[in-house]
């Protein structure tokens, strides 16, 4: 009688498929390149403790305000209660929420520096990515050092209602004190950022930098398509139209990052 082999499975986790070329990455070898597809350069998603691995100088970040954590005020229930999303986040991720902020060094230089995770609810932002934000801006203010802000965001978190949108008008004005005094800020925006972050803290720093390919507008392409029925120019919304747009000041591969940052802040009033 005629036996077969048994095909052995493949142990899942070790492939990714990359969403710029179609095609399948070792995940080894995808972490090793920063999370930058070997073959097309598309740049994927970073989780926020990884970002701060690869900009930061080793060892430097001194994570602030952990005493921050979100709450549900409205008692807002989806298909599960707010307040289980939070905790199944908190679970995945190991963060309190969807910001980490602190004092760190970028090639000597000190910085505060603020950081979106996508990975904690889509990089929401919720009252306490708001207050974040606005406390990372004052500490800025208050050491007299550069303000780095990394985002990865779907936009305001649905969940916290008006006090999600109220981060908005918070973060803004924050920025405007600080920059009233004197201050520095640098605006990093990579895959996707969107929503109420784009139409806040991201788009008002002095300078503002995508990662190639980033997704950054307000509402996504396909709404606005779907609204004014009109073909969208090839590219809308990512980083090297935006470019062209003058929307923003320029674009930076993730292995230039950190010495591309350490450059600009070669100019910042306290380097300079």
């Amino acid at each position: 009688m005629a036996w077969r082999r048994k095909k052995k499975d493949m142990p899942s986790g070790l492939w990714s498929r990359c969403p710029g070329c179609g095609a399948t990455v070792f995940n080894k070898e995808l972490e090793a390149n920063m999370r930058v597809c070997p073959k097309c350069g598309y740049h994927h998603t970073l989780a926020g403790r990884r970002r701060i691995e690869l900009t930061a100088d080793p060892g430097s970040f001194v994570e602030k305000f952990t005493e921050l954590r979100p709450t549900d005020r409205l008692g807002f229930v989806d298909t599960i209660p707010y307040a289980e999303k939070i905790q199944k986040a908190q679970s995945k991720t190991g963060n309190a929420d969807a910001c980490l902020a602190g004092l760190a060094t970028i090639e000597g230089k000190e910085v505060v520096l603020a950081v979106l995770d996508f990975s904690f609810m889509g990089g929401s932002m919720g009252e306490v990515v708001g207050e974040k934000v606005a406390r990372s801006t004052e500490l800025a203010q208050e050491k007299g050092l550069p303000l780095i802000i990394f985002s990865a965001s779907g936009g305001a978190r649905m969940h916290e209602g008006a006090v999600s949108l109220m981060q908005m008008a918070k973060t803004c004005g924050a920025l405007h004190q600080l920059r009233q005094d004197g201050g520095f800020t640098l605006s990093v925006m990579t895959n996707p950022t969107t929503g109420g972050v784009t139409a806040s803290f991201a788009s008002v720093c002095d300078i503002l930098v995508g990662e190639p390919g980033s997704l950054i507008g307000f509402a996504g392409p396909r709404v606005i398509q779907n609204t004014i029925r009109q073909e969208l120019p090839k590219g809308f919304q990512r980083a090297e139209f935006l470019l062209e747009k003058g929307q923003i000041d320029l674009i930076v591969e993730r292995s230039k990052m950190r010495e591309t940052l350490s450059r600009i802040l070669s100019f910042a009033p306290q380097y300079a």
